[in-house]
């Protein structure tokens, strides 16, 4: 090297001056970004420590495809503070603390010291509870997939789960009174809607948290939306959009005793309009135990001899049930003990037997029910059909049909399968829950055909925090285990282990254990059900907020039919009552128009002008029409089959078909149900 000794330009002081400023500001300011130096946007710049790791390294996708749909996945059913449910002492651990991770994740103080007290374990799981209480760092025996009552959502690991490609998260503010008063640890109260203001208050207080590690208000990865365009932007952002939604058991206080509803409809105005105030944009309705809205879908074996104990000392009654008049059906309830539970019982009480051949539940959609569903409706809402018994998802299913309204959703895996199309007729959207690659991929390819034909993507429902078990671990040994480091879906970021502390998690030994999992188990469904599978997860996102979007958007069609002309074939007499045609548009249910007893008869409206007519409602008093066809006219002498059934069962019907201009339309009975005639409490037409 050869130095040069030629003589340097003398600098001016003001020049000197700003040099060394530059130095300093270089020191102690920003660096200029540079790909070498530059965190990312997608890295916090105040992270605490210490912390969880990520074990994820690339940047998050942002944007939308080439035909504007946001890409990625969908949780459409996970709890991310149910610990703060159920009393504060069932799930132990929280998902995120302003003193650390240390303090976020620890046991039940009753855990200590090696489980005795920790009675819940011990009932969910089996064994005899006990196991290492420690959480922070060494992690021994929680989280894992076969722990009911420990963390899984430490916010660490939703932000891997995000990073592995996930942008909306349903987050399910749940609790369960009953669960609550009996269970022997508690440190606060009962009160449902108590605790589903907690539960969405903390989830705001999550996102607050995670903001101020990125620099303030707005700026995290982690954001609560109220409307599926704002969930659009966020997604395509690259950052996850977070739904708020309820699982609960007695919703607005609305409980039943004795059979006697313990709630009003103010009571469920009020109730949904305070959940929409805080952000809740989906819900069940009934949920474990039947109330004063709808009967619940059966869970089995000891959990649910445990649950219909549990329903007992909620309602003063146990399930009851009926032969299926349908190829739907509820769970078996099963006859398996679960003594703790039946512990419980006032002496001489014991929980009842069932038929074999009886497996639905005898209650259905209430009227309160039905009124809570079509306030769920003018609001926008999305209902959940999972839990819903059998009878009440049916008259559900009828009623927004009669709506033509897409805001259905089942989140996992829950809602009976013959239903599905039905479903996606609708435009609602489909999750199925978090079991093992091989049961998940399995199911997901027996339904591609559906999503095929319907065009759209389907989700998964961790119920991480649900008590419900999560995939175990295939093996090492296994032929096609996931290998570390591998891609994300889209292929920009690389996934390695995830640790915590002192304990890094494998999927193939250790099962899906906690929610920074999420990733490593869709590369296990990759290996085992194949791309397909993991692509159509991958349209998730997009098909759950096209069932916002559409549900946001829907109105309510104008009833053609309401007060106009009518005639009919033939009015059953009765001297204390009318049975006219009119009876069947004039907007009261409380009644009807009946024909006479026998065979091809009809009712017709005259809707006073040439319409476009594409979908006709009856509402069917207990004498329907079994084989019965819609038939429309232009000039009321020449008719033409628009729609037909041979297969009517009563309650609320919906003929849908193609727009049809039509002045005349006439509901033409060709079979009856019963040995009665025809008779109709509404007749409803619409354009939409």
């Amino acid at each position: 090297m050869t130095i040069s000794r030629h003589k340097q330009p003398r600098r001016s002081p003001l020049a000197v001056l700003s040099l060394l400023l530059a130095v300093v500001a270089m020191v102690l300011g920003p660096v200029p970004s540079s790909a070498a130096d530059d965190p990312g946007w997608w890295n916090p710049v105040a992270r605490p420590a210490p912390d969880s790791d990520i074990n994820i390294t690339g940047e998050p996708f942002k944007g939308t495809d080439s035909q504007g749909r946001v890409r990625g996945f969908v949780d459409a059913h996970d709890h991310l503070m149910s610990n703060e449910g159920f009393g504060g002492r069932l799930i132990c651990g929280k998902p995120f603390s302003e003193l650390g991770v240390a303090e976020a994740l620890k046991d039940c103080p009753e855990h200590y010291p090696d489980g005795t007290l920790a009675i819940f374990d011990f009932i969910t799981k089996g064994g005899d509870g006990k196991h290492d209480p420690n959480g922070w760092p060494t992690f021994k025996d929680w989280p894992a997939h076969d722990s009911l009552t420990h963390q899984q959502n430490y916010y660490a690991w939703v932000e891997r789960a995000w990073r592995g490609g996930q942008r909306v998260l349903v987050n399910d503010l749940v609790t369960n009174g009953v669960i609550c008063s009996v269970y022997f640890f508690k440190d606060r109260g009962c009160d449902e809607m108590t605790a589903i203001r907690l539960e969405a208050q903390k989830t705001y207080d999550m996102q607050a948290y995670i903001d101020k590690m990125y620099g303030g208000p707005g700026k995290g990865w982690f954001r609560i939306v109220t409307d599926s365009a704002q969930a659009r932007e966020v997604v395509k952002q690259g950052k996850l959009a977070v739904v708020l939604g309820v699982e609960t058991s007695e919703p607005f206080g609305c409980k039943q005793i004795l059979d006697f509803a313990q709630c009003s409809k103010e009571d469920i105005d009020r109730g949904l309009d305070e959940l929409h105030r805080l952000g809740v944009r989906s819900m069940f309705l009934c949920h474990k135990f039947d109330n004063a809205l709808c009967g619940v879908r059966f869970d089995q074996g000891a959990l649910g001899t445990a649950i219909n104990v549990g329903q007992f000392l909620s309602t003063g009654t146990f399930w009851k049930t009926e032969k299926c008049t349908g190829p739907q059906h509820d769970n078996p309830i099963g006859l398996a003990a679960a003594p703790q539970a039946q512990k419980e019982l006032p002496a001489g009480v014991a929980v009842p037997s069932y038929a074999a051949d009886a497996q639905c539940n005898t209650r259905g959609l209430t009227e309160l029910g039905e009124y809570a569903v079509r306030g769920m409706m003018k609001r926008k809402m999305m209902l959940e059909i999972d839990h819903m018994s059998v009878k009440a998802a049916g008259r559900a299913f009828d009623i927004l049909e009669s709506e033509s309204y897409p805001g259905i959703i089942s989140s996992h895996s829950w809602m009976d399968d013959n239903w599905t199309e039905r479903l996606y007729k609708l435009g609602g959207f489909v999750a199925q829950y978090m079991g093992g690659a091989e049961g998940f991929s399995a199911e997901a390819k027996a339904k591609n055909a559906l999503r095929d034909k319907y065009n759209v993507g389907y989700g998964y429902g961790t119920d991480m925090n649900g008590v419900g078990g999560w995939p175990g671990p295939r093996g090492a040994d296994t032929p096609n285990p996931v290998r570390y480091p591998f891609r994300s879906v889209d292929g920009g970021s690389v996934i390695d282990k995830q640790t915590t502390g002192q304990r890094t998690w494998d999927l193939n030994t250790d099962g899906a254990s906690h929610y920074g999992l999420v990733p490593d188990w869709i590369e296990d469904i990759r290996n085992v059900g194949g791309q397909d599978v993991v692509d159509d997860l991958f349209r998730g996102a997009e098909s759950y907020l096209t069932t916002w979007g559409s549900s946001e958007k829907h109105k309510a069609g104008v009833n053609l039919a309401a007060g106009a002309s009518t005639a009919a074939s033939s009015a059953e007499w009765n001297p204390f009552t009318s049975y006219a045609p009119s009876r069947a548009v004039d907007g009261n249910t409380g009644t009807r128009w009946a024909s006479d007893w026998s065979d091809d008869q009809w009712i017709q409206i005259d809707l006073g002008a040439a319409n476009l007519v594409k979908r006709v409602t009856l509402e069917w008093e207990r004498a329907h029409g079994q084989a019965y066809r819609i038939e429309l006219s232009n000039d009321g002498t020449n008719w033409q089959s628009a729609w037909s059934t041979t297969t009517g069962d009563g309650g609320l019907d919906t003929a849908l078909f193609t727009g049809t201009t039509a002045r005349y339309v006439r509901v033409h009975g060709v079979q009856r149900g019963t040995k009665w005639g025809y008779s109709l409490y509404e007749v409803g037409v619409y354009s939409s």
